[in-house]
C-alpha cells in the first residue's frame, strides 16, 4: 500500500506542469512582442529614411551640394537593405547571419532581430502582414527611380551645373514620386500597426485558453486521484478476496495472521476470524515459510489432506509495522505435470525408435537411447550439429529444399533416407519430421523419429522377388518370364538374331503325385527345376508357370533350331532316376519349341505357340520334344475354345446330372445311385468327363463345379421324397480342391439343410490320392463330415499310393472296389487274392465295400461268395436319365431299359 503524500505526488507534478505551461506561454507571448516591437521599429526606421531621402534629394537638386546627395545616399541604403532583407526571407533559402547584420546595419535594435526575421519567415501571410508587404512591395519601383534621379542630378551638376528649368523638372518629378510613395508608406505603417494589436490579442486569447485547459486537466487529474484513493481500500479488498491463490498478511515479528483471503479460507476450511491470530506456520505439514523467499510445503486442510503448495513471501510495510505478503499457490497440477513429463521422458527413452529434438536450425538438442543404438552416435557426438548432415536421399543427395516447405507450411514429412552410422556404413532408414511451433507460430524445435528399416528392406526385395519367382522352385513366374523374354525379343530385334521357348511338361506327373504325396510331388518339382536350371547358359532363362510346366527362353541365338540340342539335353537330363527322399522317382517329360521371328513376336504368343507343339509331342509320343507348326495351333485354339466354353456352361445352364444305380447283389435291388456329371455342348454335343473334368481343374473351375452338382443332387432328392421315390442313398464324386475348402463341410450342411434332406442319405467319394495330398486338411473336413452325418467313399481303392492310416479317419463308410481288379475275375488268381484281401480288411474295419465295374455273371457270383454285398457296373444298368431311373426306383413298376439286368440271375 502506498502512503498518502505518494498518492498526492502526481497532483504536484500535474500543478507543476500547468504553472510550467503558463509560463511557457507567457514567455512565448513576450518573445512574440519583441519581434512586433522590432519589426515596428524597423517600420519607423524605413518611413523615416523614405521621407528623409526625398528631402535630401530635392535639396541636391536645386543645390547640387555633395553633402545633401551623400544624405540622400545614406537614407537610400536603408531603404535598399530593408528591401533585400524582405525578399530573400520570402525566398526560404538565406544566410541568418547575413541576414541579420544588414537589419543591425539599418539601425534594427539587436534583441529585436530575430523576431523582425521570424516575422518575415513565418507570418507573411497572416492578416495585416500580408497587405502591410503588399503596400510596401508596391513601392519598390518609384524608390528605385529616385535613385535614377539622383544618378542624373550628379551627372548634370558634375557637367556644369542645371538651370532653373532642369532644376524645377527634376523636382517635381521628385515630388510626384513621394506623392505615390507617401500613402502607401502610411498604409504599411497602419498595418503593421493594426497586425501588432492583433496579435497581442491573439496572445492573450491563447494564454487564457491554455490557463483555462491546463486548469481543467488539473482539476479533473486532482478529482481521479482522490476517487482513486477513495476506491483503494475496495479495489484491493476484491482483488485480494477473488485472487486465484491463498493471501495471508502475517506479523513479522510474531508470526500471526493478520488477515488471509477467501481462497486461503476455502483450502484451510477455517473461517476468516479462526484464521486472524493463529500462527501462520501452524497450517503446515511440512515445508514451513521462514523468511522471504520461496518455499514448497504441504498446507493441512481441515479435512486431514494435504495440499502441495509453494509459498512466495515478501516483506511489505503496512505503517510502522513489518508484515510478510506470503502467496500459497497450489501445485498439485504442475506437480501432475511435471510427473507427466518424467514418464514421457522416460517413454522416450526406452521406445525402440530413433528420436532427435533439434532446434529451428536444426541443430541437435537432445537424443533418446535407441539414437545411440541404432546409430552408434551418442548426443555428445551429435549435439549442436545438424541432424540432416548424416542423412541423404536414395541418390546421395541433400534432402532437398521441399522437406523444409512442407513443414514451414505446417505438415509433417515422412520419407526414406540414407543415414551414417557411427562406423561410417549407410542403413536405410524411415524419418518422420514434425514441427513444434512458439505462440507466434515461428518454427521452435523440429523433431525427428527414425526407424532402421534394413530389415523391412530386405524382406522388402524377398517379397519383391517373391512377386516375380515361383516360391518353390525360385524360377521366374509367368509375369516375370515373359518380361525377361519381352526384353530378348527387343534386343534379338535390334540385332537380328533369334528368340526360342521352350514349354516342358512333365510326363504322367500327376500320377507320381497322388502315388508319393504332395510334399513329395513338391520336392521333385525343385529338382526338375535345378536339373533344367543346370544346363542353361548365362542368357538363358527358366521359369515355371503351372504345376508340373516349365519354360527356358534361350537367346542370341542365329534360328530357333539352335534350341533343339538344348531340348535333347534336358530330355535326358530329366530322364535320369531323381531320389526324393526314401524314394527314387523316374520322369519324362514333353518339350514344345517355339522361335522368335518365325513362330511369333510377342512372348504370349511364343509360350502358347510353345505350348501348343508341347501337346503335340505329348500326345504323338511323349519324352520327346517338337518344334511349332501352324497347324499345332488349331488343336491348342480348340482346347482354349473348350476353356472358354467351359466358364459359360454353368451360366447357361448346359450340365445335367444321370444316375447309375447301385444294387444289393443278394437281391437286385436298388440300394443307391452315383450322380455322374455330363455336359451337352449345344455345337459339339456330349463332352466327354475325361477331357472337360481335368479342364476344370486346370482353370480353377472345379470348385463352381462341385458346388453345382451338390445343389443340383440336394434338390433332386428331395424332389424325389415329394414324388415318393424310396428314400435311396447317392453318391457324388467330388474333387481335392473342394474338400481342401476351409468351408466345405459348412457348404454341404447348407444345400441339404435348404432342401430338407438327411445328411445320412448323401455319401461324398474322393481318391486316395487326392486324400493322401491333402494331408491335415483332409482330417479336419473327414471330422467335420462326421459330425455333420455325411459318409465317404474312397474311390479306386488300391489303385494309389496306399497308406493305411487314412481308413481311420471317422467319416470313411465305404471302399470303392477299383474296375481294373474286378476286370480280371474270376480267371486272375493275383485279382482274386487282391479283391479278397480288401474284403476281409473292410470287413474288419467295419466298411462296407462297394465292387464297380461288373460286367459279366461270373464276376458277381464271384464277389458275391467272397463277400461283396452291393456293386455297379453294366450287368445291372448304365447310367440313366432322370426319367429313367424314376421309373426304376418307382415302386411296382419294371424297369423299361434293355440294359438293365436283374440280379440275382437265373443260376
Amino acid at each position: 500500500m502506498h502512503s498518502l503524500p505518494r498518492r498526492l505526488l502526481p497532483l504536484a507534478w500535474g500543478l507543476a506542469a500547468v504553472i510550467g505551461l503558463i509560463l511557457a506561454f507567457t514567455w512565448g507571448a513576450l518573445e512574440v512582442q519583441v519581434a512586433l516591437a522590432g519589426f515596428l521599429n524597423g517600420e519607423s526606421i524605413w518611413s523615416k529614411a523614405q521621407k528623409q531621402a526625398v528631402i535630401d534629394l530635392r535639396n541636391y537638386a536645386a543645390s547640387g551640394n555633395p553633402a545633401d546627395l551623400a544624405a540622400y545616399r545614406r537614407n537610400y541604403e536603408i531603404l535598399h537593405i530593408d528591401q533585400w532583407t524582405r525578399d530573400v526571407v520570402a525566398t526560404g533559402d538565406y544566410d541568418r547571419s547575413a541576414v541579420g547584420d544588414a537589419l543591425v546595419k539599418v539601425n534594427t535594435m539587436q534583441a529585436a532581430v530575430p523576431g523582425v526575421i521570424f516575422m518575415l519567415d513565418h507570418f507573411a501571410s497572416a492578416p495585416y502582414m500580408k497587405e502591410a508587404l503588399a503596400a510596401w512591395r508596391s513601392t519598390d519601383r518609384q524608390v528605385a527611380e529616385l535613385d535614377v534621379i539622383a544618378h542624373q542630378l550628379e551627372a548634370a551638376h558634375a557637367r556644369d551645373g542645371m538651370d532653373a528649368a532642369s532644376i524645377a523638372r527634376q523636382q517635381a518629378r521628385i515630388r510626384a514620386l513621394n506623392d505615390f510613395i507617401e500613402p502607401r508608406a502610411k498604409t504599411f505603417s497602419q498595418e503593421v500597426a493594426h497586425g501588432a494589436v492583433w496579435m497581442g490579442r491573439v496572445l492573450y486569447s491563447t494564454i487564457f485558453g491554455a490557463t483555462c485547459l491546463a486548469t481543467l486537466l488539473w482539476l479533473w487529474m486532482a478529482r481521479r486521484v482522490l476517487a482513486g484513493i477513495r476506491g483503494t481500500e475496495e479495489r484491493y479488498r476484491l482483488l485480494f478476496d477473488r485472487a486465484a491463490d491463498a493471501i495471508v498478511m502475517v506479523d513479522e515479528e510474531c508470526g500471526h495472521i493478520l488477515d488471509a483471503n477467501h481462497k486461503a479460507v476455502e483450502w484451510t476450511g477455517h473461517g476468516t476470524q479462526e484464521l486472524i491470530g493463529t500462527s501462520f506456520a501452524a497450517l503446515f505439514e511440512r515445508g514451513k515459510p521462514r523468511g522471504e523467499g520461496i518455499t514448497q510445503g504441504t498446507l493441512r486442510e481441515r479435512s486431514g489432506r494435504g495440499r502441495p503448495v509453494e509459498t512466495q513471501s515478501s516483506l511489505v510495510r503496512w505503517g510502522d509495522r513489518a508484515v510478510r505478503q506470503a502467496i500459497v499457490r497450489d501445485i498439485s497440477e504442475r506437480l501432475s505435470l511435471e510427473q507427466e513429463r518424467r514418464i514421457a521422458a522416460e517413454a522416450l527413452a526406452s521406445i525402440a525408435e530413433g528420436v532427435i529434438i533439434a532446434d529451428a536450425d536444426r541443430r541437435v538438442l537432445s537424443v533418446n537411447a535407441a539414437h545411440a543404438a541404432i546409430t552408434g552416435l551418442t548426443l555428445q557426438d551429435v549435439q549442436g550439429r545438424r541432424f540432416d548432415e548424416t542423412r541423404r536421399l536414395a541418390d546421395d543427395s541433400p534432402l532437398p529444399a521441399s522437406v523444409w516447405d512442407t513443414l514451414d507450411a505446417g505438415g509433417n514429412w515422412l520419407g526414406e533416407v540414407h543415414s551414417q552410422r557411427a562406423d561410417g556404413s549407410v542403413y536405410p532408414e524411415l524419418l518422420s519430421i514434425s514441427v513444434i511451433r512458439d505462440a507466434d507460430e515461428r518454427v521452435q524445435h523440429y523433431v525427428a523419429v527414425f526407424t532402421n528399416i534394413s530389415t523391412t528392406k530386405a524382406n522388402q526385395r524377398r517379397l519383391e522377388h517373391l512377386a516375380t519367382h515361383d516360391p518353390l522352385t525360385g524360377l521366374a513366374n509367368r509375369a516375370e518370364f515373359e518380361r525377361q523374354c519381352a526384353q530378348a525379343i527387343a534386343a534379338a530385334d535390334r540385332d537380328h538374331g533369334a528368340v526360342a521357348v521352350l514349354f516342358i511338361d512333365l510326363d504322367a506327373f500327376k500320377v507320381v503325385n497322388d502315388s508319393y504325396s504332395h510334399a513329395i510331388g513338391d520336392r521333385l518339382l525343385v529338382h526338375v527345376a535345378e536339373r533344367i536350371t543346370r544346363g542353361l547358359g548365362e542368357h538363358d532363362v527358366a521359369g515355371r508357370i503351372g504345376g508340373d510346366e516349365f519354360t527356358v527362353m534361350i537367346g542370341r541365338l542365329v534360328s530357333r533350331e539352335q534350341a533343339s540340342a538344348l531340348a535333347q539335353r534336358l530330355l535326358a537330363v530329366l530322364g535320369e532316376p531323381m531320389k526324393v527322399g526314401d524314394y527314387e522317382v523316374a520322369l519324362s517329360a514333353s518339350i514344345g519349341i517355339a522361335g522368335y521371328p518365325l513362330d511369333g513376336s510377342d512372348p504370349v504368343t511364343l509360350i502358347a505357340n510353345a505350348d501348343a507343339a508341347m501337346y503335340a509331342a505329348k500326345t504323338q509320343e511323349r519324352n520327346t520334344y517338337r518344334l511349332y507348326s501352324p497347324i499345332m495351333q488349331a488343336d491348342a485354339r480348340k482346347r482354349l475354345a473348350l476353356a472358354a466354353e467351359l466358364r459359360q456352361a454353368l451360366a447357361r445352364g448346359e450340365f445335367r446330372l444321370v444316375f447309375q444305380p447301385s444294387v444289393d447283389m443278394r437281391n437286385g435291388k436298388v440300394v443307391a445311385v452315383e450322380a455322374l456329371l455330363r455336359w451337352r455342348h449345344p455345337a459339339r454335343g456330349e463332352v466327354s468327363p475325361g477331357e472337360f473334368i481335368p479342364m476344370a481343374e486346370k482353370l480353377g473351375l472345379i470348385r463352381h463345379v462341385d458346388d453345382w452338382v451338390l445343389q443340383a443332387v440336394a434338390r433332386q432328392m428331395r424332389q424325389w421324397d415329394e414324388e415318393g421315390m424310396p428314400p435311396i442313398r447317392v453318391a457324388v464324386n467330388i474333387s481335392a480342391a473342394s474338400y481342401g475348402a476351409p468351408h466345405f463341410a459348412e457348404e454341404v450342411r447348407r444345400w441339404l439343410v435348404a432342401e430338407r434332406v438327411a445328411p445320412q442319405r448323401l455319401l461324398l467319394e474322393i481318391t486316395e490320392g487326392a486324400i493322401l495330398r491333402l494331408g491335415d486338411e483332409m482330417e479336419r473336413t473327414m471330422n467335420a463330415l462326421h459330425a455333420l452325418g455325411v459318409g465317404v467313399a474312397i474311390d479306386d481303392f488300391g489303385t494309389g499310393y496306399s497308406s493305411m492310416a487314412y481308413l481311420k479317419l471317422p467319416a470313411i463308410a465305404f471302399l470303392k472296389i477299383d474296375k481294373s481288379f474286378v476286370d480280371g475275375l474270376p480267371g486272375s488268381s493275383h485279382d482274386a487274392a487282391i479283391v479278397e484281401a480288401m474284403l476281409a480288411l473292410s470287413k474288419r474295419l467295419g466298411l462296407c465295400a462297394i465292387a464297380e465295374g461288373i460286367e459279366t455273371e461270373a464276376q458277381h457270383e464271384f464277389l458275391l461268395r467272397a463277400g461283396c454285398t452291393e456293386g455297379q457296373g453294366y450287368l445291372y444298368a448304365r447310367a440313366l436319365e432322370v426319367p429313367e431311373i424314376e421309373r426304376m426306383l418307382r415302386p411296382g413298376q419294371r424297369p423299361g431299359s434293355a440294359r438293365l439286368r436283374l440280379v440275382p440271375p437265373t443260376r
